[in-house]
């Protein structure tokens, strides 16, 4: 059963290699990899934070809308913890 699902990441760009496209490509492979359907990726751009979270003052946000089954959730923030440029991650099911 494939649900739709959207996703917040804030991402660390301080120390990147390369450009933050590529930083968005790379986390969209490891949604692909866990089993996710990515339909849309929205990047909303830097913002800076209302105080200063583990020495950052600010984050790129990325909206990912995907589609997948109920356990690629678990499985996607489990990756993502060991991912180092991603700060915060939230997720939520729509209609």
């Amino acid at each position: 059963m494939s649900r739709k699902y959207q996703g917040l990441i804030v991402l660390n760009t301080k120390s990147i290699d390369g450009s933050v496209d590529d930083l968005v490509t790379s986390i969209s492979k490891e949604f692909e990899a866990e089993g996710a359907k990515i339909d849309k990726v929205a990047q909303l751009g830097r913002r800076q934070f209302a105080y200063n979270a583990r020495h950052l003052e600010s984050g790129h946000y990325v909206n990912y809308t995907f589609g997948g089954g109920p356990e690629v959730i678990t499985k996607i923030q489990n990756r993502l913890k060991l991912n180092g440029h991603v700060h915060l991650q939230h997720f939520l099911r729509i209609a």
